[in-house]
């Protein structure tokens, strides 16, 4: 718990994900991943090859601390 919000007991139902591709090449395909905010201080992480799989949820300090930039999905912080 965060901040006193549980990010896995935020809907993800109005979340709009947005993709991007770089890095490693998968065999399949580029490597993708997919964000969303999900709150005030939360986001959700998506893999784009596997769209079923439950998404990860991060602050927005964790998602700095993991070297993801909002600004490179188009999104701000």
């Amino acid at each position: 718990m965060q901040n006193g919000t549980d990010l896995y007991g935020l809907d993800l139902g109005g979340a709009s994900f947005v993709k991007a591709c770089g890095g490693n090449t998968h065999p399949d395909g580029e490597s993708c991943v997919t964000l969303a905010r999900i709150g005030d201080d939360a986001w959700a992480v998506g893999d784009s090859k596997r769209p079923d799989a439950q998404p990860l949820r991060f602050t927005t300090g964790e998602l700095g601390a993991a070297g993801i930039d909002p600004a490179r999905f188009g999104l701000s912080a």
